[in-house]
């Protein structure tokens, strides 16, 4: 049985939750967001809340609950509050520079990095090492961070490189140095 699924999703003021054959659309102050809802679920608006309901008690539609219900859950914290995700740059001479709808970054090869940040996702800069995201849709956000994060993944010996704010890093201890025989 879904636990996730059988939870009401209160919907906060100043969003507008419609519902159509089929499709939902979410519109709050941080943006206008909408999803296709899965044929094996059923979707109920009453007196400001969402809940999602299976159709039958087959494993595909206890799954298609609960995965319906936190993308719904998704999209009303989307358009009220909004996501972000926050990134440290590590490493000696890497930084990070905003300029318009592009990162700039250096991140110690032989040129600079330029990102395109996808359409609705805002960056902001702080010490030139601290990269924070910001986006109502979560999954446009979390493929750029891992997008950014790819581009110079953390090393496990000096732990140069880009991470995610909350992610630590296993340091390997470096080559023995003496121990010849």
């Amino acid at each position: 049985m879904s636990r996730i699924g059988k939870q009401p999703i209160p919907i906060p003021s100043g969003v507008k939750f419609n519902l159509d054959a089929g499709a939902v659309t979410v519109n709050g102050p941080k943006g206008n967001l909408g999803m296709r809802i899965s044929p094996l679920v059923d979707v109920k608006v009453d007196d400001g809340t969402v809940f999602v309901t299976a159709r039958d008690q087959s494993r595909q539609s206890r799954a298609a609950q609960g995965l319906n219900r936190q993308l719904l859950s998704n999209l009303v914290v989307g358009v009220s509050a909004g996501f972000q995700r926050v990134l440290e740059i590590n490493g000696v001479g890497y930084r990070a520079e905003s300029k318009g709808k592009a990162l700039h970054l250096a991140l110690g090869y032989s040129h600079p990095v330029v990102f395109d940040l996808p359409e609705g996702v805002q960056a902001k800069v702080d010490k030139q090492t601290v990269i924070t995201l910001e986006s109502a849709d979560r999954q446009a956000l979390g493929e750029a961070a891992a997008a950014i994060r790819k581009l110079r993944p953390p090393e496990p010996y000096k732990g140069k490189g880009i991470k995610y704010a909350e992610e630590r890093i296993r340091r390997k201890a470096g080559k023995a140095v003496g121990a010849a025989s």
